[in-house]
């Protein structure tokens, strides 16, 4: 990877920039070697192991959000990047069928926002799960059919909405955060030492096999004391880390379903970007761990974590097949921080109306985008 970066600098072109397109290359496709993966043994001399305190979480808590406790978590470092902490999926067993459900049935329900909104009408993207089911369940993946609503969402906005436009969040676009995402963030934030995090808004991705998610920096919380945290479901994706400057060099990761990463400190306004999703292996289109059954007599009594009935799952697996979730937390306001009367505009997410455009795209992208049914999605 270093040759790699200083060949780039060679050649004029900046070195995070030259990286990405290489992850997201299809012919031939990117050779993964340099990639880190935490789910296995750690050879990379940049990567260190992060002791949490397992008591800032008790058990029962953990477990009340689908966590193992604390002090079965693993956590890492990258040396040159303080402040981030991957967490290699700290679930149970089964719950993050959950999490899965939550994001393509519950979260996307009004009054949450979603890209669809931008060209339908309210009542048409009211339940888009229902709406989606049973087309979903009986296509043939190996022909071309219409997409449905589902397969058209490609971001949610949860507490404070995000404005694509302007970049910014307003007191006046706002409505209540999940309660059940909530208390997952607040207990992960303590783990990592963050206590009294607010989780007051979030941003839900959802990838296919042809999307990416440009370079860019979250920086229009107007509190960037607080960490920013990432969980991940589906497939795998890899996942670009940078530095300050646009330009700098960026170090792969990737991405497995149930994985947390928390970027605090100096890594919180750090350059980062997701160029690709890893195609699955043809004889296990469902990660393992999503393959695990739920454990409904083992949750805790007051557990957020709800049975995900066969029907659900069905098609929540179906979808995950080809898909990836992300769910990034954000705290948008300092302790007893209030909006300003006018908010300046500012610059995160890529840069993009819809979170998922690349800048300075090839024209045969563009010109798939335009005949895209959504107009949101990267690829075709």
């Amino acid at each position: 990877m270093a040759k790699m970066a200083a060949s780039v600098l060679e050649h004029g072109e900046s070195a995070f920039r030259k990286i990405f397109k290489f992850y997201k290359r299809r012919n031939p496709p990117p050779d993964f070697s340099d990639v880190i993966d935490f789910s296995k043994s750690i050879t990379n001399d940049m990567v260190f192991s992060v002791e949490l305190n397992p008591s800032q979480v008790t058990e029962a808590d953990a477990c009340r959000v689908g966590l193992k406790p604390v002090r079965d978590w693993r956590a890492f470092g990258l040396k040159g990047y303080p402040g981030f902490i991957f967490i290699s999926n700290p679930f149970q067993p089964g719950t993050q069928q959950h999490w899965v459900r939550q994001c393509l049935k519950t979260y996307p329900q009004k009054p949450n926002v979603c890209n669809l909104d931008m060209h339908m009408a309210p009542s048409e993207t009211q339940d888009i799960w229902s709406k989606s089911a049973d087309s979903l369940l009986k296509k043939n993946r190996s022909k071309r059919e219409p997409k449905t609503l589902l397969e058209k969402l490609r971001w949610v906005t949860l507490g404070y909405h995000y404005d694509w436009n302007t970049k910014t969040y307003s007191p006046d676009h706002y409505t209540q955060f999940p309660s059940d995402l909530h208390s997952l963030s607040q207990e992960v934030a303590a783990a990592c030492g963050f206590h009294g995090f607010k989780a007051e808004a979030g941003i839900l991705n959802y990838y296919f096999s042809d999307s990416s998610l440009g370079i860019h920096v979250d920086e229009s919380e107007l509190d960037h004391s607080r960490p920013l945290l990432s969980f991940s479901f589906g497939q795998t994706a890899v996942f670009l880390l940078g530095g300050t400057r646009r330009e700098d060099p960026a170090t792969p990761m990737f991405m497995h379903s149930g994985d947390i990463m928390v970027m605090s400190g100096p890594s919180r306004l750090l350059y980062h970007a997701v160029p690709c999703i890893v195609p699955a292996p043809a004889d296990q289109p469902l990660p393992a761990c999503l393959q695990q059954p739920q454990r409904s007599t083992h949750l805790h009594p007051n557990s957020v974590i709800q049975e995900v009935a066969q029907e659900d799952w069905e098609l929540c697996s179906r979808y995950l097949q080809t898909a990836r979730v992300n769910m990034t937390v954000r705290q948008v306001l300092g302790e007893g921080q209030a909006f300003p009367t006018q908010m300046a505009t500012k610059g995160s997410e890529g840069g993009q109306k819809d979170g998922y455009q690349e800048e300075e795209e090839d024209e045969d992208v563009k010109a798939k985008r335009k005949r895209n049914d959504s107009g949101y999605d990267l690829g075709s």
